[in-house]
C-alpha cells in the first residue's frame, strides 16, 4: 500500500527527529555537568550498570544498594569538580583584584595630586592645604609606603588640632624622620601628649616647630618630659604659645637632655620671662646654640643680667634676638660684660628695647668688638641719635657688616655724618634703613660718598625721612654715573615735600634701575594728591625694568585714562601695582 503524502512526511519527521528512550534524560543530564577528565572516563560504566538495572534478565542479579551507592559516589565527585572549579575562578578574580589595586606609591601620588601637590618621598610639604580630619587618617595610611621620609610640614591646617594621634602612631614607619613642623595648627593637649610618646618612637627628629599653637600654654611639660636623655634635637620653635611661667621650667629641664640644641626662638611668649631666670642657668648645658630669639618676651632688667652671665657659655652663638623687651632699657651697664666675647656673633637686633644714653655709652664701647657681626638692628630706639657717644661712627671696626636698620633712632645731622663717615668703611654693605629720620630730608648728599663706594647695596630704605626734589636728582645722577647698579628695593614713601619736578627728574631717570624690583612711592595716609604731568614719564620708565614686580602708588590720585593704563600694565606684565585713590 502507498503511503500517503501525510504519512510520508511523518516518516521524514522521525528520521531527521528520532524518538527519545525513557533514558535520554539520564544521558543529558551527565553530558550537561562540568567534569574533571579522569572522572569523564568512569561516566559509561555507571550508565551502563544504570541500564543492566532494565533488563529483564539480569534484574534481580544486581544488588540495588550498590547502584544506589555509586551514583551518590558519582554525584560526590561531580560536586568536588565543581568546587575546585569555583577555587580556580576565585583565584583568578583575587589576581585580577590585585592588579588593579593602586600600590602604595600610586596611592601616595594620587593622595598629592588631590591636594595639588608634587609628590616626594623625603620632603611631605603640606602646608595651608586645607587639610582635614579625613586627610590626616589617610596621610597615616600612607606612612608605611614612605621609608625614606625625611620632612612632614602641616603648618596653618587647623583641622590638624585633635587628630595628630592618628599620625604619631604610624611614625615607627618613618624612623629617618628629622623635621617636624605644625605650626598654627590649634592642637591640643591630647595632641602634646601624643607628640611626648612620638619623641619615644622619633629618635633621630632633629627639628620640631609647634609655633601660633597658643593651646599649648601649661601643657609644654606633658612633651618634654618624654624626651630622653641625649635627643638629638636641634632646632626647637615655640613662638606665641601662650608659654607660662611653669612651661619655662619645663624648658629648663629640656636643656639638659638637648645637648645638641642649636636654634631656640620662645618669641613672642610675654609670660616666659617669670622663669628667664631659670633658663638662663640652663643654656650652659647647650654650648652648641647658635640662635637664641627672645622677641617680646616680656623680659626686664634682671633677666638681661641672667642672661649675660649665660653668654659667657654659648661662644658658638650667631644670632641673638632680645627685641620688644621694653624693660630691659636701662640694663645693658650691667649686663653685658660677656656680650663682647661673642667673637662668632653675626645678628643683633635691639630694636626698641628703650636703650637709654647710659646704655649707648656701653653698647658704643661693646657693639665695636664684635667683630663677625653682619646684621645690626637698632631701629625705634631714639636715643641711638641723641646720645654723644659716637656708636654710628664706630661701625668702621665692623668691616663685614651686610645690614645696618637705624629707622625711627632720632638721628641728627651730626650722628647721619657719623655713620656716612663709617659706611666708607663698610664694602659689603647691602641693607641701609634710614627711615622715620627727618633729618635725611635735604641731607642725603652727605651719605654721597658712602653710597658711590656701596657697589654691594641692594636695599635702600628712606620712607618719611622728609626728602625733597634734590635728593632724588642724588639718587638719579648716582645711577646714571654706574653706581647703585645693583639695587633691587628702594623705598621712597611717606615723602609729601617732594614736588613735581622732583618726582619728574627721578623718574625720567628710573629706566636706569635695571634691577629694581620693589619700589613705593605712596604718600602718607589720609592725604591725597594729584598724579601731576610726571604720569607718562613713570609709565615710561616701567617699560624699561623688567625685573620690577611691586610698586607702591597709594594716595595717589589717578584719573580715568591713567588708571586704565596702570590697569592693563598691572595685566599685560604680570605685576603688583598698587594704587587707591
Amino acid at each position: 500500500m502507498e503511503k500517503t503524502d501525510d504519512q510520508n512526511c511523518q516518516d521524514r519527521h522521525e528520521e531527521d527527529n528520532p524518538k527519545s528512550s525513557p533514558f535520554d534524560f539520564v544521558i543529558k543530564q551527565f553530558q550537561g555537568k562540568k567534569c574533571a577528565p579522569e572522572e569523564s572516563k568512569e561516566q559509561p560504566s555507571a550508565i551502563k550498570r544504570f541500564f543492566k538495572s532494565f533488563d529483564s534478565g539480569n534484574s534481580e542479579g544486581k544488588d540495588r544498594k550498590e547502584i544506589e551507592e555509586t551514583e551518590i559516589n558519582n554525584a560526590g565527585a561531580e560536586d568536588q569538580s565543581e568546587k575546585q572549579d569555583l577555587s580556580v575562578e576565585d583565584g583568578l578574580s583575587h589576581l585580577t583584584s590585585e592588579a588593579e589595586t593602586p600600590s602604595g606609591e600610586q596611592r601616595f601620588n594620587q593622595f598629592m595630586e588631590k591636594l595639588g601637590k608634587k609628590p616626594n618621598s623625603k620632603n611631605l610639604d603640606l602646608n595651608n592645604c586645607a587639610l582635614s580630619a579625613a586627610d590626616i587618617t589617610e596621610l597615616a595610611s600612607l606612612l608605611p609606603f614612605l621609608p625614606e621620609l625625611e620632612e612632614i610640614s602641616l603648618s596653618w591646617n587647623g583641622c590638624v588640632g585633635g587628630t595628630l594621634k592618628a599620625l604619631t602612631v604610624h611614625l615607627h614607619h618613618v624612623n629617618l624622620l628629622k623635621v617636624l613642623r605644625l605650626n598654627n595648627c590649634r592642637l591640643t593637649a591630647e595632641d602634646v601628649i601624643s607628640l611626648g610618646e612620638a619623641f619615644e618612637i622619633v629618635s633621630q627628629l632633629e627639628e620640631l616647630d609647634l609655633s601660633w599653637n597658643s593651646n599649648i600654654g601649661g601643657k609644654l611639660s606633658l612633651l618634654t618630659k618624654k624626651l630622653q636623655e641625649g635627643c638629638k634635637l636641634k632646632c626647637l620653635k615655640i613662638t606665641d604659645c601662650n608659654l607660662t611661667a611653669k612651661d619655662g621650667e619645663s624648658l629648663a629641664e629640656l636643656l639638659n637632655v638637648t645637648p645638641n640644641l642649636e636654634v631656640l626662638d620662645l618669641s613672642i611668649n610675654k609670660n616666659i620671662a617669670c622663669s628667664m631666670k631659670v633658663i638662663a642657668q640652663d643654656l650652659k648645658n647647650v654650648p652648641g646654640l647658635k640662635e637664641l630669639n627672645l622677641h617680646m618676651c616680656g623680659l626686664k632688667q634682671d633677666c638681661l643680667q641672667g642672661l649675660d652671665t649665660a653668654l659667657q657659655h654659648l661662644a658658638e652663638l650667631r644670632k641673638l634676638d632680645i627685641s620688644c623687651n621694653r624693660e630691659i632699657g636701662g640694663g645693658f651697664k650691667a649686663s653685658t660684660a660677656h656680650l663682647a666675647s661673642l667673637k662668632n656673633l653675626e645678628v643683633l637686633d635691639l630694636h626698641q628695647c628703650c636703650v637709654t644714653e647710659e646704655d649707648m655709652t656701653v653698647l658704643s664701647q661693646v657693639i665695636p668688638l664684635l667683630s663677625s657681626l653682619q646684621e645690626l638692628n637698632l631701629s625705634s630706639n631714639k636715643n641711638v641719635g641723641l646720645s654723644s657717644d659716637p656708636l654710628l661712627g664706630r661701625l668702621r671696626f665692623l668691616p663685614k657688616l651686610r645690614s645696618i636698620t637705624i629707622s625711627n633712632c632720632g638721628l641728627g645731622e651730626e650722628s647721619l655724618s657719623s655713620l656716612a663717615e663709617a659706611a666708607l668703611h663698610l664694602p659689603e654693605l647691602e641693607i641701609l634703613d634710614l627711615s622715620w629720620n627727618k633729618c635725611v630730608g635735604g641731607n642725603l648728599k652727605l651719605l654721597l660718598g658712602a653710597l658711590k663706594l656701596a657697589t654691594e647695596i641692594q636695599v635702600f630704605r628712606l620712607s618719611s625721612c622728609n626728602l625733597v626734589a634734590e635728593d632724588l636728582a642724588l639718587l638719579t645722577s648716582l645711577r646714571q654715573d654706574g653706581h647703585l647698579a645693583r639695587l633691587q628695593k628702594l623705598d621712597l614713601s611717606y615723602n609729601n615735600n617732594i614736588s613735581d619736578e622732583g618726582w619728574a627728574v627721578f623718574c625720567q631717570g628710573l629706566g636706569a634701575f635695571k634691577e629694581l624690583s620693589e619700589l613705593d612711592v605712596s604718600l602718607r595716609p589720609l592725604s591725597c594728591r594729584d598724579c601731576g604731568p610726571w604720569f607718562r614719564e613713570l609709565l615710561a620708565a616701567l617699560t624699561q625694568l623688567p625685573a620690577l614686580a611691586e610698586l607702591g602708588m597709594q594716595r595717589w590720585a589717578l584719573s580715568e585714562s591713567q588708571r586704565k593704563q596702570m590697569e592693563g600694565f598691572n595685566q599685560d606684565n604680570k605685576r603688583n601695582i598698587r594704587f587707591d585713590c
